[in-house]
């Protein structure tokens, strides 16, 4: 299993966003997460495809594209042209959640679903084949520096094992609350895609990603 570490811009200093995105890259992550949020599926308003466009005219990185928005499919095709590379839709805003991941999967882009703290995982009964990545929410989304919510745990655990047991290759990413003090827990959990904003982009962005980097590898390390 690989294991993946894909900073949020969303904790960035916009200011010097390219040299931010610099400093995740020479630490060796290789994933760049990019929420997108509308101010009506969750209170805040983030950014759109102009930023990832010119996001990609500099950085080779694969884009983590996480939409929080209402009925995404209206624009994966925007996404897909601003180069998304996998766009995650949440569940919970999509009338018609198989239309919407064979679509994405139809702009040649790998398909994630994100489900909200309080969400069932049966929600994902009959569309987990179709899937790249579960995007599980381990706070409640629209705001950055939130506590991570203890029974996260469980449900990635759980859904871990549904993994297992159907014979399925998808990823698990988490996102939320987690710093290098829960990491090891989240991993041990079952989740192998990390999202973190503050905990890398807080201080020194090189020093804090190159640690997460290192603890990704001793997990994978010692699950070898």
């Amino acid at each position: 299993m690989n294991y993946i570490l894909s900073p949020s811009i969303l904790a960035a200093d916009f200011g010097k966003l390219a040299e931010e995105i610099r400093a995740v890259e020479e630490a060796g992550a290789s994933w760049l997460h990019l929420d997108v949020m509308d101010g009506a599926f969750v209170p805040s308003i983030s950014f759109g495809m102009p930023l990832i466009q010119s996001l990609r005219q500099q950085s080779g990185l694969f884009f983590d594209t996480h939409l929080m928005i209402r009925d995404p499919e209206r624009y994966l095709g925007d996404f897909a042209r601003a180069g998304a590379d996998l766009i995650t839709v949440h569940g919970e805003a999509c009338g018609h959640l198989d239309r919407t991941v064979t679509a994405i999967k139809e702009l040649g882009l790998k398909a994630g679903v994100a489900l909200n703290p309080a969400t069932p995982l049966n929600l994902l009964d009959w569309i987990l084949p179709k899937l790249d990545m579960v995007l599980l929410m381990s706070v409640n989304p629209g705001f950055g520096g939130q506590r991570f919510l203890d029974y996260s745990l469980e449900k990635i655990s759980r859904l871990r094992r549904t993994i297992t047991e159907r014979g399925l290759l998808v990823g698990i990413q988490v996102d939320g609350g987690i710093g290098l003090q829960n990491l090891d827990q989240v991993l041990a959990a079952g989740a192998n895609i990390i999202v973190a904003g503050s905990a890398v982009f807080g201080g020194e962005t090189g020093k804090n990603a190159a640690a997460f980097m290192q603890h990704l590898q001793a997990f994978s390390a010692k699950k070898a």
